[in-house]
């Protein structure tokens, strides 16, 4: 797998340069210093393409996770970047507490008007925004309990949240995240949430459907509501996909009993939808696919088509009501410098425009069943347990024997040994663990897609000898 090595004598001692420059001052981010520059490549990528990453180097990388699952249309989508641009001629940045400006006010209306309906219930009508996704997390946390203390609910400071799980890595998130290497080392200061069974398909007793084991999950979830009565302000969960869990998927039902559940126990239902909304699983929203509305409903990286940050949540008129008062204390006074910026609400608005004008989502649908069909052959490698999709997700779990689901010893770094190997194809995956997965921008083509599955094969092959 050498397709995408450099010769230029000049372009390698640039490329070299910047990691020179590089680990003198950086320090990266969800890495262990220690293996750089040796065990894990850095890429000095010196511009963005398409769905290609562009080394200083000369080499070009498919970027098939998007740029850590932000970037929908392609690097340097033109659209987007005027977008910014014109926007960064008029007003960069106001403080949005006391003041107000059209980009934020547009795109609030817009989100609202895409968000995820549901028979019988009053729509999402507020929009509260932050910096990132953790951040967002954050504020539905916040929200729900602050909501239920207005009310006189003093003792609901639980959250439900599912095993496997993953919200972000602020305090709060990662309270209701059930990780070990992400919690493990802070847990003393986390507060405590419960756990409740993942639905994870994967889990599922041999013959047992995926709706079957959501099912299973639900009672369980049932049971644990039960036996806090009184307790809860809010259940956390990522619909469909627990994208940092190992990007393990399951089935609709779950949310749906997971509504009904809330709504039985007077508590809230909170929506992570940062990784998974705005086309990802099929539809615009996850949720969509259960008939579900959230109470609280979380966006953020493919927001703004992966080009600034900024995160949304969406809450209904009821949770905004509940904080109406003459008292500030029952105000929600939660904020960020850069609530709202001018800037990344105009990239958002951008993002949006070309989901109504691309036909975006009916690409998709192509695309997904493309990925399909490359991906079903992996389920016959020998060290391939499982091969799941969700839109255009599609997620290989690596084992030492694929038929039993017996897994590597972790100290082989089976995923690490692909990630290096597609590198050489010219491929950039990080695996989680030993799960390769890819989610590639949506502007990739058949000939990238074919690129993909080939040095997929190939670096799974490599790693696993």
């Amino acid at each position: 797998m050498g397709e995408n090595r450099i010769h230029d004598p000049a372009m390698i001692a640039d490329a070299e340069h910047w990691r020179t420059r590089d680990l003198a001052v950086l320090w990266h981010p969800c890495t262990q210093m220690r293996e750089h520059p040796d065990t894990l490549p850095l890429l000095p990528v010196a511009r963005g393409d398409g769905a290609w990453l562009v080394g200083h180097d000369g080499r070009r990388y498919l970027d098939a996770i998007s740029s850590w699952w932000t970037n929908l249309f392609g690097h340097a989508e033109p659209r987007i970047a005027e977008a910014i641009a014109k926007q960064a001629r008029t007003l960069e940045q106001v403080i949005l507490a006391g003041c107000s400006h059209e980009p934020a006010v547009e795109l609030a209306e817009k989100l609202l008007a895409l968000a995820p309906r549901q028979p019988g219930r009053a729509p999402l009508a507020k929009v509260f925004y932050a910096d990132n996704g953790s951040a967002g997390v954050e504020v539905a946390l916040k929200m729900a309990f602050h909501w239920h203390l207005n009310r006189g609910e003093p003792r609901r400071t639980k959250f439900i949240a599912l095993e496997n799980g993953y919200h972000g890595e602020t305090l709060g998130a990662l309270a209701v995240g059930d990780i070990p290497l992400y919690r493990r080392v802070y847990a003393p200061l986390l507060a405590e949430a419960l756990f409740a069974p993942s639905p994870d398909a994967y889990l599922a007793q041999p013959g047992q459907s995926a709706a079957g084991h959501a099912e299973d999950a639900a009672d369980a979830l049932a049971r644990l509501l039960d036996d806090h009565v009184g307790e809860v302000c809010a259940v956390i969960l990522e619909p469909r996909v627990q994208c940092a869990g190992g990007m393990r998927m399951h089935d609709p039902a779950y949310l749906r009993r997971a509504r009904e559940l809330c709504d039985v126990h007077g508590a809230f239902l909170i929506a992570d939808e940062i990784a998974v909304g705005f086309g990802r699983t099929g539809t615009m929203f996850a949720s969509e696919q259960s008939g579900v509305m959230p109470d609280l409903l979380c966006l953020s990286k493919g927001l703004t088509g992966g080009f600034l940050p900024l995160a949304a949540v969406l809450a209904t008129q009821e949770i905004y009501d509940g904080f109406l008062d003459d008292s500030r204390e029952r105000a929600f006074l939660h904020s960020h410098s850069y609530t709202g910026n001018p800037l990344a609400c105009a990239a958002a608005l951008a993002s949006l425009r070309i989901f109504e004008t691309d036909g975006v989502l009916a690409r998709n649908r192509t695309t997904a069943a493309k990925m399909a069909a490359l991906a079903a052959p992996f389920a016959n490698h020998p060290h391939v347990a499982d091969v799941r999709q969700a839109g255009t997700i599609v997620a290989f779990e690596l084992a030492h024997d694929g038929g039993k689901r017996i897994p590597f010893d972790a100290a082989q770094r089976v995923g690490l040994r692909a990630y290096r190997a597609a590198l050489d194809g010219g491929v950039l995956l990080r695996p989680l663990g030993d799960v390769l997965y890819w989610m590639p921008p949506y502007c990739i083509d058949d000939s990238q897609l074919e690129l993909l599955a080939q040095v997929t094969r190939a670096a799974i092959g490599e790693a696993t000898a």
